[in-house]
């Protein structure tokens, strides 16, 4: 017999697949829903006052919801940031190794000044600073999600002759994603400078083929 217990609602019979004889059925938009949660949580209280059951009520559904997908706030907050890291940013396609760059920056800012972010990930940082475990979930996520875009340009650049072939792939790295991040995470500035990504972009250009 198959155990439906999520809240809220069940899905017509019809519908449902067939799962082994006394499992729960987890749905997918409860899952969702109490990501959605957690992310609003962290930023209006911060990891230390976020409970199970404040996430439980902005998802809308019981504890017992969230208990049968994570046993902890810290492995549901665990799990959702190194989420980050496959999710990624889009690879851009401009054809140019400044243009690509532009775009970069122009999507990471525009992700990382989002009212949820700009309050997230500070908060995460603090937390890492104590816990282990979250600080290696944050690396993770932090580098696998700008690594696998930066190579991108880069190689597409290689390709294209505008940098040589070889180049050290963790000092291009740093060169791509430090700066905006610093400004944007690290001092926090209200509002970045008329030009600045344009700037920056020309700057990380002429850097990248200096190496």
């Amino acid at each position: 017999m198959t155990t439906n217990t999520d809240e809220p609602g069940t899905a017509p019979a019809r519908t449902r697949r067939r799962a082994p004889a006394g499992a729960a059925v987890l749905r997918e938009d409860v899952t969702e829903a109490i990501r959605a949660a957690v992310f609003e949580e962290l930023a209006a209280v911060g990891y230390a006052r976020m409970s199970i059951e404040g996430i439980a009520r902005r998802a809308g559904v019981g504890k017992t919801a969230v208990y049968r997908r994570w046993r902890s706030k810290l492995h549901l907050v665990l799990d959702l940031v190194s989420a980050l890291a496959v999710q990624g940013l889009p690879a851009p396609d401009t054809g140019t190794l400044e243009g690509d760059l532009r775009l970069l920056y122009e999507l990471t800012s525009r992700a990382l000044r989002h009212p949820v972010a700009s309050q997230v990930i500070p908060d995460l940082q603090a937390e890492a600073a104590r816990n282990p475990e979250i600080a290696d979930a944050m690396q993770k996520a932090l580098r696998e999600g700008q690594d696998g875009v930066a190579s991108g340009i880069v190689a597409a650049a290689e390709e294209r002759g505008e940098v040589r072939r070889g180049i050290d792939a963790d000092l291009a790295l740093d060169l791509i994603s430090g700066p905006l991040y610093w400004r944007s995470v690290v001092i926090r500035s209200p509002k970045l400078p008329k030009g600045y990504l344009a700037a920056l972009a020309r700057a990380t250009t002429a850097a990248l083929k200096a190496l």
